[in-house]
């Protein structure tokens, strides 16, 4: 494998470079057509038919499928993601989009969300080309446009419009899962993903009386907006242990060797140290202030404000999240749902598990699998309507002391370069038999 994981460096390298801002919208979005056409170039070197495609100007993602010696089986999704989240370059060690390589890490927007995966896809597939072999199953191999903003214009385009390109397929892997947590030198959990919380944007809106600026006034729309916002963002929903967390708390504390009371979670969670945040998010319910609007002149009191609440719900909790926010706010504040996608929750069992550990064992003797669920969302949120079982697996053995849920959307993204070979070694062996 030494070529592979020699190259998976330089591709994910080169991805990095690759400026693939997503903002949200498409004026300011730089588009990922461009990494998109890379890939596919990639892919067609390693003897595959990609196929690129655009839902709106520059907004492309590439699929490919992968042939198997036993075409009976159900396919494997392989999915990832080509756009990333802004990145200022003043706030940055190093500049955002220069791929840089320092101190062990490729540095750059993306180097862990994640375009280290779509590194360790391509390098694998190349090596299989060189070497002339092939997986057991079909693998779909599918790069997206647009996940960072719902995908809109990746995965639930393709889900819509191209389903037939996905036909066979029973199970998935894509981000965030398959990293280490040290334990002790002989001891890491592999935290692979089994659920994730469900995304439900919402605009807040408060009305009052428009008026001159200069004028008392008791009924304005931004004290009231502010007042809601306040009230929400200091606002902690009910602990609710769904059967992931559950099956996490015992199983990390089986490992830690300390009492991880799942009926104390925030108690238990305070022990994991640099994955605490992680864990911690998939409690309960959140719904966090994210922007604020009102107003169009300096000296004139609007007659209506408005904030953007990212909401995370837990499986089974949508209506119920809805209430709370009533209960919070009150009932002169409107609601309007931006964007809704249900969270997705499976069991921690069955081969493709199986295989997942045995990958990771054989490549870390110290390794032990356990199911998290994921506080943020992905597009499995699109493939799950198709009936596809997902998992997070992308797998990094990281340095004990790296605080790797910081990376995501934070300053200094880098990934280890001896992570990334090792994913490539992981990936390999787990591809090729599962």
């Amino acid at each position: 494998m030494t070529t592979a994981e020699d190259e998976v460096v330089d591709l994910c390298r080169d991805l990095l470079r690759i400026d693939s801002t997503n903002t949200g919208d498409l004026a300011t979005s730089a588009g990922e057509r461009v990494a998109a056409e890379y890939v596919a170039g990639r892919l067609d070197a390693a003897g595959l038919s990609p196929v690129l495609v655009e839902a709106a100007p520059g907004r492309a993602s590439v699929m490919a499928r992968v042939a198997g010696t036993e075409p009976g089986r159900g396919a494997l999704l392989v999915h990832g993601h080509l756009d990333v989240v802004p990145a200022d370059p003043t706030e940055w060690s190093v500049h955002p989009f220069s791929g840089e390589l320092r101190d062990g890490y490729l540095w750059g927007r993306g180097a862990v969300d994640m375009k280290d995966f779509d590194a360790m896809v391509l390098a694998v597939v190349a090596d299989w080309h060189r070497r002339g072999v092939r997986p057991a199953r079909d693998l779909v191999l599918c790069f997206t446009a647009d996940e960072e903003a719902g995908g809109e214009y990746g995965a639930h385009h393709l889900v819509q419009r191209h389903r037939d390109w996905f036909d066979g397929c029973t199970e998935a892997i894509g981000e965030v899962g398959g990293f280490s947590y040290t334990v002790g030198d002989d001891l890491r959990l592999y935290l692979i993903q089994t659920a994730e919380k469900g995304i439900h944007w919402l605009r807040m809106h408060t009305r009052g009386r428009p008026g001159h600026g200069s004028f008392l006034h008791d009924d304005n729309a931004v004290t009231a907006l502010c007042e809601a916002v306040a009230r929400l963002g200091r606002h902690r929903f009910p602990l609710e242990l769904t059967g992931t967390v559950r099956a996490f708390l015992t199983e990390a504390g089986e490992a830690l060797g300390v009492g991880l009371d799942p009926d104390q979670p925030e108690a238990a969670v305070a022990k994991l140290g640099p994955i605490a945040a992680l864990i911690g998010a998939t409690l309960r319910n959140t719904a966090n202030p994210t922007r604020l609007a009102a107003g169009y002149k300096d000296n004139v009191i609007p007659g209506r404000a408005s904030a953007t609440i990212d909401c995370r719900t837990l499986p089974g909790q949508d209506a119920l999240l809805l209430a709370q926010l009533r209960e919070v706010v009150g009932e002169d504040v409107e609601f309007e749902t931006v964007a809704l996608q249900p969270p997705l929750e499976t069991t921690f069992d069955g081969d493709l598990v199986a295989a997942m550990a045995a990958a990771l064992r054989a490549h870390d003797s110290g390794a032990r699998p356990v199911p998290y669920m994921l506080s943020g969302g992905t597009d499995a949120k699109a493939f799950v309507k198709l009936g596809i079982r997902c998992f997070g697996f992308s797998p990094l053995r990281l340095p004990p002391d790296l605080n790797f849920g910081a990376l995501f959307h934070g300053i200094d993204e880098r990934v280890p370069v001896t992570g990334l070979q090792f994913g490539v070694r992981v990936l390999d062996q787990f591809l090729l038999g599962c």
